[in-house]
């Protein structure tokens, strides 16, 4: 029977009904440990049994991959593919599939959430409230201020319809823009340096790159007291510049729901208190698993020949 490794933590957690399609195909599940990201020594314990790797946001490293021999596809059950050695992957013929624009809603949704939240510092003012201080800390609106995102994939799109429902001035920042994107508004794509300047809070929708995208030299270019949202990647900013610029001032509030190592336990950012931090829970809501899930799995049952296009 064949093998498929699944290992997202929320189908290990909580099961999914998209899975009972692999088992009616007669394919073998093979789960990771209930909840948590697998090792690599777990990986190459399970792996190299696999035709099939229903995989998360855990490191797949070119080791791992030169020992699953019999492995086709990593089908992802979202859109981030970082965390795959690719070059390996090429090397070794396996193929690597996404769950294309399945948890653009939901991230984008937190993206909203969390600048909502900074600017008008709902967080810490629960803090407050909870060791029983009557603390108000003073906000301002957010009508006819400036949002720059830059990735203005799915995800950013959303982003940027949202705020200017919200009645915000919209800078968009692409490698890539599409000229057909024309929201009801206030919107138009800007270069990087014109987003950094003007942008009252700056939203991070983009993939990682060689080197961080916000460090020092880019902070040093954006207006004072700015607000930073990242929900993309924790490679696209240096932590070490976010907390010198949270430490002087220039950055008012640094919300961040993705982080290098997962779960990152305590650390600097997380315990600043001008800043938001989530679970990584963008891509966490019912109809963001239920897409991304089902997707990944049809990637699956394709692959393998039990599956139309």
């Amino acid at each position: 029977m064949k093998k498929v490794y699944i290992t997202p933590r929320s189908i290990t957690k909580n099961g999914h009904y998209s899975l009972e399609k692999l088992k009616r195909a007669g394919l073998e599940l093979i789960f990771a440990t209930p909840g948590k990201q697998p090792t690599e020594e777990e990986q190459l314990k399970i792996l190299p049994d696999c035709v099939a790797y229903l995989a998360g946001i855990e490191s797949i490293s070119s080791k791992v991959l030169e020992e699953a021999k019999k492995l086709k596809l990593i089908s992802r059950n979202g859109v981030g593919i970082d965390n795959i050695d690719l070059n390996a992957a090429k090397r070794f013929g396996i193929e690597v599939k996404i769950a294309a624009g399945s948890n653009s809603q939901g991230v984008a949704e937190l993206t909203i959430a969390l600048m909502l939240s900074a600017v008008r510092a709902v967080p810490i003012s629960n803090n407050h409230m909870k060791n029983g201080e009557w603390r108000r800390e003073k906000g301002f609106e957010l009508k006819e201020k400036t949002l720059g995102i830059i990735g203005c994939g799915n995800i950013g799109k959303k982003v940027a319809e949202m705020a200017l429902g919200l009645n915000l001035k919209v800078l968009g920042y692409d490698l890539y823009p599409d000229k057909d994107f024309k929201p009801f508004g206030n919107f138009k794509y800007a270069s990087l340096d014109e987003l950094f300047a003007q942008s009252d809070v700056i939203s991070l929708n983009c993939p990682p790159g060689e080197k961080p995208l916000i460090d020092r030299k880019a902070i040093n270019l954006m207006k004072d007291g700015v607000y930073i949202i990242n929900t993309a990647r924790a490679g696209v900013v240096n932590e070490d510049d976010i907390l010198d610029a949270l430490n002087t001032g220039k950055i008012t509030i640094f919300a961040t729901d993705v982080y290098a190592t997962e779960p990152p336990g305590i650390t600097p950012i997380i315990n600043h208190e001008h800043t938001i931090t989530t679970p990584h829970i963008g891509g966490y809501t019912v109809e963001s698993i239920d897409r991304a899930t089902e997707a990944a799995v049809d990637n699956i049952l394709k692959e393998l020949g039990f599956l139309n296009d």
